[in-house]
C-alpha cells in the first residue's frame, strides 16, 4: 500500500480501495472523508428505519427482513422508476396524432421579417443646411459685427435636413 495507508482506519482503506476498482487514480484526499461520511449517514438512516420496522411487528431486535425493508424503502423514497413502456407508447401515440405546423419558409435558415432585424435603417444623418455662398458674403462684406434682426429668424428657421441609409442585403 502507499505510505500512509497504515495510518488510515479500515474504512478508508475500503472506500480508497473502491475507488481504485472504479478506475479512479487521481482525487483529493478529503474524498475518502465525504464517502465515508455520507456512507455513515446512510447506514444509520438505513438500520434507524429497520429498528422502527422491528418495534412495529413487535420484535425485541432487528433482523435480516427488517434491514431489507429498510433498504428498499430507502431506495422507493430516494429513487423513481420510469412508467411502464407501454404508457409511454400511449403518450407518444396520443401527442403523435397531432400534426406539426406546416414549414411556411422555403429551403434553408428561416430567418425573422426584415422589419424586427437589426440590418433594417435604425439610424438618421442630421445635416444641417448651409446658406448659399453669396449671402455669406454679402455678411462679411458689411462688416456688421452685430447681425440684423432680420436675419435671426432665418438662421433658427434653418431645419436639419434628415437622411436615413437602408443597408443593402448582399445576394
Amino acid at each position: 500500500m502507499a505510505d500512509g495507508d497504515e495510518e488510515l482506519p479500515r474504512d478508508a482503506k475500503i472506500v480508497k480501495s473502491l475507488l481504485k476498482s472504479m478506475g479512479v487514480e487521481d482525487y483529493e484526499p478529503r474524498v475518502i472523508h465525504q464517502f465515508m461520511e455520507l456512507w455513515y449517514r446512510y447506514v444509520v438512516d438505513v438500520l434507524t428505519d429497520a429498528q422502527v420496522y422491528s418495534e412495529h411487528a413487535g420484535k425485541t431486535a432487528i433482523d435480516c427482513d427488517d434491514v431489507k425493508l429498510a433498504i428498499q424503502s430507502k431506495v422507493n423514497f430516494s429513487f423513481s422508476q420510469p412508467p411502464p413502456r407501454e404508457v409511454l407508447l400511449e403518450l407518444a401515440r396520443s401527442r403523435n396524432k397531432i400534426p406539426l405546423p406546416r414549414s411556411i419558409a422555403g429551403p434553408g435558415i428561416p430567418l425573422p421579417p426584415e422589419q424586427d432585424t437589426l440590418i433594417s435603417p435604425n439610424y438618421q444623418l442630421s445635416i444641417p443646411r448651409k446658406q448659399p455662398v453669396e449671402e455669406m458674403e454679402e455678411d462679411e462684406e458689411t462688416g456688421d459685427p452685430n447681425p440684423s434682426q432680420e436675419q435671426k429668424p432665418e438662421a433658427s428657421q434653418r431645419t436639419p435636413q434628415r437622411v436615413s441609409f437602408p443597408l443593402k442585403r448582399a445576394k
